[in-house]
């Protein structure tokens, strides 16, 4: 994948972020998949760290879009934030049949899909150009 290419990633993991908790905080039946207060508590424990992640994806475009070397920082802090995210959130869903539950759980499993793929992609893409990141000539 290109430089081009991870930015666009980025672009992508943002825009999901953004678009899923103002669906959730708008209207939430879109996406909620459990109704229960223990369901609702644990999504509402979220925003937080997907902003983080959010933040990070942001910092790394920038980085890679300036040639800076921060972009292996950035990219790196985006893939192990989305891989923490992925872990915390599959876990609940396992533990309490989330996917299961129609197309709430649909969507809850292809949110954990889309994360792990986007993290996956972002630590081995930025591991394995390390150098050139660093250097600034990726």
């Amino acid at each position: 994948m290109s430089v081009r290419g991870i930015r666009v990633m980025l672009v992508v993991a943002v825009i999901i972020l953004v678009a899923y908790w103002t669906i959730w905080f708008t209207h939430r039946s879109w996406v909620e998949s459990d109704t229960t207060a223990a369901y609702i508590a644990f999504e509402n424990a979220f925003p937080l760290a997907d902003g983080w992640l959010g933040l990070t994806c942001v910092f790394a475009f920038i980085a890679l879009g300036r040639r800076w070397s921060t972009a292996l920082l950035w990219l790196i802090a985006a893939g192990a934030a989305g891989l923490y995210l992925f872990g915390m959130d599959v876990l609940y869903d396992l533990q309490n049949d989330i996917y299961g539950k129609g197309a709430g759980g649909f969507i809850e499993a292809g949110i954990n899909l889309i994360t792990l793929g986007f993290s996956l992609i972002a630590l081995r893409w930025s591991w394995s150009r390390r150098e050139q990141l660093l250097a600034g000539t990726a």
